[in-house]
Formats: structure tokens, C-alpha cells, sequence
């Protein structure tokens, strides 16, 4: 824990949390205390005494505390947890001020040990002689000692009462753990269904439009081809038509490929990566090592890692060659891409690294990447299997 200065705003933010929750703790104990004899009402109340509980750390201490469902009936932990913390806040708080208000009081008064004699005439009640020099400066090193210790006692009190609060208000470690399962298992679904979705759009893309252009291309051929006593203008619309119709084809093509190759779910990634690794305009050495397919989630998100890197060396690395590699080592997967270019690359540097990691952080993957200036560059990724 970071000590605190006296003079520190943090010093006296930890103070006021402790002085303004003892009124705070008293009345809303009170009202918890008062509305047991009405059962429905304290279970409609005991999220807005915890609302305010809450609002307390968050404003003094920075300290946001997880919320927990509304109580629904006795039986769930989170209403005995509420209703205990808000039954003994009021005395946890007010241990916490009476020390610090004696720890900055006492402070006061030892470093000011020196006026009384000052304005005061003789003879001066007072059990000890505040003229004798030695006597005000023992009262002033023990003001000074208090003065220390003023701020790192209210931190201590403060911590003490938010750890009190994120047990009782927060979530269990149990209710923490469904949590976290229920945000997984929904997190994989939504991944699996966008996965699904593109695949869907990969095959709607391949027997609709990509069918469409194909034949509105090999018509436009074969016109070309064929009517070859036409004006010259509408000879050159056709054969512009033609050549439209053929680029559009190939960027569909190409577009279809990227979306989710259909050659990744009948063949696997190692086909999937060797077409990708053919159509690279360097040499890509590539190695796939996999003796069981992982699920078509990770195939994904390994396919498009190799893709996207062997994209970004082809526009920026100006490399000569490169290397893939893929394997599995028991239940992960390990990408590895090298490349012999200029490196330099960063992960803030453009959008392709960024949204790289972004879909390899959605499978709970790891992304490792050296590019320092003059190359090489070697992206390091892991993935789980399952």
C-alpha cells in the first residue's frame, strides 16, 4: 500500500469516506434495523441503502464495487450479505473516524503545544509546563509522529471498510465463477454464430452472385467473341463490359476467399493455407503440423492470422521470402509466420495488427510479435484448441 502524505488529497478523501460514513452507516442501519419487521419492504429498500453505499466508495475512493442482482427472497446469499453489511457498517465506520479524528486532533494539538504558554498569562493550568521548552517539544514530535500517521491510519480504515463492502455488497466467488462461465460460454456462442454467419455469406456469395457474373461474363465473351461487324463504339462497350465484369468476378472471388474459404471446412487448414501460401508474391516455405483438426472456430482464426500477416509483409515488408509454420502441441495451437523484411511493424501502427489481435484476444489467444527496425519480423501466435 502507497503511504499517503498528510497534505495529500488522497489523505483527505480517505478521511471524509470515513467521517461522512459514520451518519451515512447509522441511518441506513437504522432503517435496515426498523424495516425487519416488514420484510417486503426491506427487501424493496436494501438495493438503494446498497446504492448508496456503493456511490460512497465510488465518489471518496475511486473504488467501483461489482454489483450484484436485486434480492428476490431469504433465500439468496446477496440478501444476508446486504442487510449484514449495512447492519454493521455503522460500526466499522465509526472505529475508523474516532481513530483518525484522535490521530489529525492530537496532531493538532501537539504541533500547536507552543501557544498556549504564549497566550496565556501566569500562572498556567495546565498538568505540564508548556513554558518548559523540552516538555513543547516532545508535545510537538508526538504531533509531528500523529501528523505522519494521520493519513496511512485513514487509508488502513478506508481499505478495511471497502474490504468489508466488496465482501458483503459484491459478488461471491461463487456467484464471481458462474459469472465468468455463463460471459464464456455466451462469448463462444456469439464467435461460433459469426463464424456460422460467414460461412453463410461465403456460400450464398459462391452459388448466387459469383454464378451470376460467371455467366454474365462468358455471354459477354462469347458476344465479343462473335458479333464482329458491329460499329466500333459498341464493339469497345462490349469488350469494356467484358473486362468489367471479369475484374468484378475475380474481386468477388477474391472477396469470397477472404470472407471464409470453403476449401478450410472440407479439406482443412493445411489446404487452406497452401493456397493462400501459392498466391503470396514471394516464396512462403510453409509447414502444417496437425495430426487432429481443431474446431472450425480456431481453424478460422488461424487461417485469416497466416493470411492477414502474408498480406501485410506483401504491402510493407518488402521481403524476399517467408515462412509459416502451423502446429499442435497437445491442446494448443502454435502460428508461426517469419518474414526477412524491413520490419518496423507495430501493433499500433495500423488497423490490420489491431484487429488481428482483436480476433485472436476472442478465442482467448496470445499474439507475440518482434519487428525491430531493418527485420526481421516473426509474429508468434497460440490458440486453444478446444
Amino acid at each position: 500500500m502507497k503511504v499517503p502524505r498528510p497534505w495529500s488529497a488522497r489523505a483527505w478523501r480517505d478521511t471524509a469516506h470515513l467521517m461522512i460514513g459514520v451518519p451515512v452507516g447509522v441511518l441506513l442501519g437504522a432503517l435496515t434495523g426498523v424495516l425487519v419487521v416488514a420484510p417486503p419492504l426491506l427487501l424493496r429498500a436494501v438495493p438503494r441503502f446498497t446504492g448508496v453505499q456503493r456511490s460512497r466508495f465510488d465518489a471518496f475512493l475511486g473504488a467501483r464495487i461489482p454489483p450484484v442482482p436485486a434480492p428476490v427472497g431469504w433465500r439468496e446469499q446477496a440478501t444476508w450479505r446486504q442487510i449484514g453489511y449495512h447492519l454493521l457498517s455503522p460500526a466499522v465506520s465509526a472505529v475508523g473516524a474516532v481513530l483518525v479524528a484522535l490521530a489529525w486532533g492530537g496532531a493538532v494539538v501537539g504541533l500547536l503545544a507552543f501557544l498556549p504558554a504564549k497566550i496565556e498569562e501566569p500562572p498556567l493550568e495546565f498538568p505540564l509546563d508548556l513554558r518548559d521548552g523540552k516538555v513543547v517539544a516532545a508535545f510537538m514530535l508526538v504531533g509531528l509522529a500523529l501528523l505522519l500517521l494521520a493519513p496511512v491510519l485513514a487509508r488502513g480504515m478506508a481499505a478495511l471498510d471497502l474490504s468489508v463492502a466488496r465482501t458483503l455488497l459484491g459478488p461471491s466467488r461463487t456467484e464471481l465463477g458462474q459469472r465468468i462461465e455463463t460471459l464464456t460460454e455466451s462469448r463462444a456462442g456469439v464467435i461460433d454464430a459469426a463464424d456460422a454467419e460467414r460461412r453463410r455469406i461465403e456460400r450464398d456469395l459462391h452459388d448466387g452472385a459469383q454464378q451470376r457474373l460467371v455467366s454474365l461474363a462468358l455471354n459477354l465473351g462469347l458476344a465479343r467473341a462473335t458479333l464482329t461487324d458491329l460499329p466500333e463504339p459498341a464493339r469497345e462497350a462490349i469488350e469494356q463490359a467484358h473486362e468489367e465484369a471479369k475484374q468484378a468476378l475475380k474481386e468477388l472471388r477474391d472477396f469470397v476467399r477472404g470472407l471464409h474459404p470453403a476449401v478450410l471446412n472440407d479439406q482443412g487448414l493445411d489446404a487452406a493455407l497452401s493456397g493462400v501460401a501459392a498466391r503470396a508474391p514471394f516464396p512462403v516455405k510453409l509447414r502444417v503440423d496437425i495430426e487432429r483438426r481443431t474446431t472450425p472456430t480456431i481453424e478460422a482464426v488461424a487461417f485469416f492470422t497466416v493470411s492477414e500477416a502474408l498480406t501485410n509483409i506483401a504491402k510493407h515488408a518488402a521481403a524476399t521470402k517467408a515462412e509459416v509454420s502451423v502446429r499442435r502441441a497437445h491442446d494448443r495451437l502454435h502460428v508461426l509466420v517469419y518474414d526477412d523484411g524491413c520490419g518496423g511493424a507495430r501493433m499500433d501502427g495500423g488497423t490490420g495488427l489491431r484487429g488481428l489481435a482483436q480476433r485472436i484476444d476472442s478465442v482467448d489467444g496470445t499474439l507475440r510479435l518482434s519487428s525491430p527496425l531493418g527485420g526481421p519480423t516473426t509474429i508468434e501466435v497460440e490458440l486453444p484448441c478446444e
